[in-house]
């Protein structure tokens, strides 16, 4: 019952960060994940009982003063994602440059990946990276035509709306399989905070390019944006480091493999009997309080 109270729980969330793309832009949420980071760390020692490190206060302190910065320093135009606004970002020569841009790099690391077997790390959270920027894209235009379609005029007769559905469809699955190909053949506490920033920094990017965020901002408002990110990406790496050592397994003693000893056929006591294990030679034998041997 907690588990799938947990799991409804995640899905409304996840609705929600569906929704919020829909009204704000996506230099703004993109960065912010590093809020679902922070908040793990504190439910893990809430409930979970592990410990609270030192880096982990410095992880958050520094993840939240990132997301103030964020959030006060991130473009907050406000556009209302029409059809035809994304038909005309779709068509234009800078998405059109970053599509075959990221194609020609996103064929390469597939090449290396397939043909040269190669599975690094930074090779497969760069495709994810590289189908995220997509996602996001496809994400924000959906969001954006729904949430237009209920306040003004219709858009989902628009065969724009379809398209950017399927693309979001299916650059999510592509991404989840790469994403769980890179969590079994690293640990997590590796593989989290650097597809965190690969994540970000290629949504980040996506935004700016397609929907043009960063559109007439100041300079000194840009910088202050990346330091941002800096102070969140550096929170998350904290949080996230030697998480791992800490659930190593216990050390125990295996008595059945002790050096220069003959192993034994039992360990554990016989239920039937006064023995607690098999002797060497099969015979069950123990002495009783008094001294004497009691055969079983």
């Amino acid at each position: 019952m907690l588990w799938w109270a947990g799991a409804v729980l995640m899905a409304v969330g996840e609705m929600g960060n569906f929704a919020a793309y829909g009204f704000a832009p996506i230099t703004l949420i993109a960065p912010l994940g590093c809020v679902s980071v922070t908040g793990s760390a504190i439910i893990s020692v809430m409930f979970l009982k592990e410990n609270l490190r030192a880096s982990d206060l410095l992880g958050m302190t520094l993840g939240f003063a990132g997301t103030y910065l964020l959030v006060n320093f991130a473009p907050n135009r406000t556009q209302s994602i029409s059809a035809r606004t994304v038909q005309y970002y779709f068509v234009g020569w800078q998405f059109l440059i970053y599509v075959i841009f990221e194609i020609l790099i996103f064929c390469t690391l597939l090449y290396f990946h397939k043909r040269k077997a190669m599975k690094h790390m930074v090779i497969l959270l760069s495709l994810v990276a590289l189908l995220a920027s997509l996602t996001v894209i496809s994400v924000k235009a959906v969001s954006g035509m729904i949430t237009f379609s209920v306040t003004d005029k219709m858009q989902l007769t628009y065969p724009i709306f379809y398209i950017m559905f399927i693309i979001m469809i299916a650059s999510c699955v592509f991404q989840v399989k790469f994403l769980n190909h890179a969590t079994k053949l690293y640990n997590t506490a590796m593989v989290v905070p650097i597809n965190h920033v690969f994540f970000t920094t290629s949504a980040i990017i996506a935004g700016i390019i397609f929907y043009q965020e960063f559109l007439g901002a100041a300079f000194l408002t840009i910088f202050i944006y990346i330091f941002g990110c800096f102070l969140s990406f550096l929170g998350v790496f904290l949080i996230t480091r030697n998480r791992d050592k800490e659930h190593l397994p216990q050390s125990y003693i295996d008595f059945g493999n002790i050096p220069g000893k003959q192993t034994l056929d039992k360990i554990q006591p016989d239920s039937n009997g006064l023995s607690y294990g098999t002797l060497p030679d099969g015979s069950d034998s123990t002495k009783s309080q008094s001294g004497e041997k009691k055969e079983v």
